[in-house]
């Protein structure tokens, strides 16, 4: 067996472990979640390297028989050094962060959910307040649906009936968007309702790059209701560590 390998990799968390020491979480595309020790000291080049949100080429050393690893070189393509500059481009990198490790990088799909976490990161870089949750709520949307958490916001997935006079339709995870009448007898009490408004909004963005969130804005009682709908599912991750 190899003990040493390469791959691209992006910084999750970076966590003090002992006196000098650090545990570093990665995302790959090959494995998900790689777990591994960061030795040297606050001079370390190495450890100055791997900060979190930086991404590049990981080399890793591992020893089969201790089930452990090393990281012991990574090359950054990819600093973001803006995402540091600004409160909220730094606290929404850590809930994507956080929301990654409690999925476990997102049931197998790495290379998307590297890809989607990039993108997002990278829009991360120049956006306001305002858009940087904006950019967490459509990360989190476009995750859910690579973990297959996620239904067509444009019909109930029981009986395939678009919305009813009133435009809502109920948000059940695991299962998508349920009308009343199948929300009420399939999942009693699990729904989070969402209007026309808030449904019209995350099919406008699914499908844009992060980067173009500026331009799409919801009206307030839709972002309440997506920021229900984000929180719960953030919540529910974070529930399967």
């Amino acid at each position: 067996m190899e003990r040493s390998s390469s791959c691209f990799a992006l910084v999750l968390r970076v966590r003090s472990s002992g006196e000098s020491n650090r545990e570093a979480s990665f995302l790959s595309a090959q494995e998900g979640i790689i777990n591994a020790t960061l030795f040297g000291g606050p001079k370390s080049t190495l450890r100055s390297h791997v900060s979190p949100f930086n991404s590049g080429t990981l080399w890793i050393y591992r020893d089969p028989a201790k089930d452990f690893r090393k990281v012991s070189d990574f090359d950054v393509q990819s600093w973001r050094p803006g995402i540091r500059e600004l409160y909220e481009r730094s606290s929404t990198a850590s809930r994507i962060a956080g929301a990654l490790l409690a999925g476990h990088g997102g049931g197998g799909a790495w290379a998307e959910v590297l890809t989607l976490t990039g993108s997002a990161l990278d829009a991360l870089e120049g956006a306001d307040e305002v858009c940087c949750e904006r950019i967490f709520l459509h990360f989190l949307w476009n995750w859910t649906a690579l973990q297959g958490d996620r239904g067509d916001p444009g019909r109930c997935i029981f009986c395939a009936c678009e919305p009813g006079s009133d435009g809502v339709l109920w948000f059940v995870p695991g299962e998508g968007f349920l009308c009343k009448n199948c929300m009420l007898r399939e999942q009693p009490g699990r729904g989070l309702a969402l209007g026309p408004g808030a449904r019209r909004w995350l099919l406008e963005v699914q499908n844009l790059a992060p980067g173009d969130l500026a331009r799409h804005v919801p009206d307030s009682d839709s972002l309440d209701e997506i920021r229900a709908m984000v929180d719960y599912l953030e919540t529910e991750a974070q529930g399967r560590r």
